[in-house]
């Protein structure tokens, strides 16, 4: 990869054309990333390609790379413009169990809206002005708790671990609920369920067993499994924040 591949998409000013008489229109990054994000979104991202791009907004590949270089400058536009997505107020509240809650919730939908975005946070560092915007955001949730730079970034980092881990699995059962047909109900009892029986009734595996038959969060819609594990991972963190800082615990 030459010098000039290496340079970040963030670091190469749009050039912006104008039109003129006989001249085609010039487009934008962001018609060509929003464009690529509807391609991503119905059909997955590796059918974003510029070609297809390109036949979208009516143009052909080529012309498209004087405005994206490379594929994954596309990748980090399509990231940044999900994570513009994130409703967040412009500074923390002050309550950092709310903030940090907020973040991750606002990132589980944008997720669920775009099944690509997870894959590529997690295949690539990127720093886009939005994921800037999201990650000063949570790390401004825990400044003035008494935290160190590497205390509050790794506090991010587990949130996001879990947020990210959390959001895979639930796509998961979704895209399995596509392929097979059945809903997750449908599912357990009908193509799982009987296997998981016998497993049961062989008496091998105690504790897998009395997961099943105790277990509260097996009946907990996708949104409250999701807030259930998040409180947990706060509730971690606040046993590790200075006396009088936890908040409240779940």
């Amino acid at each position: 990869m030459s010098d000039e591949e290496l340079i970040s998409i963030w670091m190469r000013p749009e050039r912006l054309e104008r039109s003129g008489p006989g001249r085609r229109p010039g487009y934008s990054r962001e018609q060509i990333t929003r464009a690529a994000v509807r391609i991503a979104d119905a059909e997955g991202v590796e059918a974003a390609t510029m070609r297809r791009i390109g036949g979208e907004l009516g143009t052909g590949a080529m012309s498209l790379y004087r405005y994206v270089p490379k594929r994954d400058d596309l990748f980090d536009l399509m990231i940044d413009l999900a994570m513009g997505e994130l409703d967040l107020p412009a500074e923390p509240s002050g309550d950092w169990r709310h903030d940090l809650s907020l973040v991750a919730c606002e990132t589980r939908a944008a997720g669920l809206r775009h099944p690509w975005l997870t894959p590529l946070l997690g295949g690539r560092p990127t720093l886009g002005p939005q994921l800037l915007r999201v990650h000063e955001f949570a790390l401004g949730a825990l400044d003035g708790l008494g935290l160190g730079i590497d205390e509050m970034t790794g506090f991010v980092s587990m949130v996001d671990d879990y947020v990210h881990s959390a959001i895979r699995r639930e796509i998961g059962w979704l895209e399995e609920a596509r392929r097979t047909g059945l809903d997750p109900e449908r599912w357990k009892r009908y193509y799982i369920g009987p296997y998981v029986r016998q497993i049961v009734e062989s008496g091998a595996y105690p504790l897998f067993s009395r997961s099943l038959q105790e277990s509260g969060t097996a009946h907990l819609s996708p949104a409250e499994r999701f807030r259930h594990g998040l409180d947990r991972v706060l509730n971690g963190i606040g046993a590790q924040l200075p006396a009088g800082r936890a908040g409240h615990t779940a």
